[in-house]
């Protein structure tokens, strides 16, 4: 049944699941046991033909709930290099991508935030601005449209 859940999940749902563990120094910084895996993430292959190999994550493919490392390749018959994919469960993530701000507030356990915070003098310009009303146009009577559209033509 496990199984069955697993292989029709949907993508959402998947994407979700692509999560490995923290190393120790990791664990001990963010309090977190694991992390959901992106590219630019440092990681260390713990099982499988390359255990041991270090290297930053190039692809993430959510529909084999796996990843493709840098430098982790193997070879064809006719000498064509591909990548390996590793599933995700195999790996430790050693470094994190810290360009995502909303995914390092939430590992250090603040609350992610859409804005930037201001500062109360950027705030008092703004009042300052808006408190000032804002003067319409007038407006144009009939005679005054017929006497333009004359002098145009």
């Amino acid at each position: 049944m496990r199984n069955q859940m697993i292989y029709r999940a949907s993508h959402v749902t998947k994407s979700k699941q692509i999560s490995s563990p923290l190393s120790s120094d990791l664990k001990k910084k963010y309090s977190k046991n694991s992390v959901r895996i992106i590219e630019g993430d440092s990681v260390k292959i713990i099982r499988g033909e390359f255990k041991g190999v270090d290297g930053k994550v190039a692809k993430v493919s959510v529909e084999k709930s796996s990843i493709a490392i840098e430098g982790v390749k193997k070879e064809k018959t006719k000498g064509d290099k591909f990548d390996v994919y590793v599933h995700s469960s195999n790996v430790i993530v050693t470094g994190l991508n810290s360009d995502d701000k909303w995914r390092m507030a939430k590992l250090e356990g603040k609350k992610p935030s859409a804005k930037p915070k201001e500062t109360k003098a950027e705030k008092t310009e703004e009042v300052e601005v808006e408190s000032k009303p804002k003067e319409a146009p007038p407006k144009e009577t009939k005679v005054e449209k017929k006497e333009k559209k004359e002098n145009e033509e």
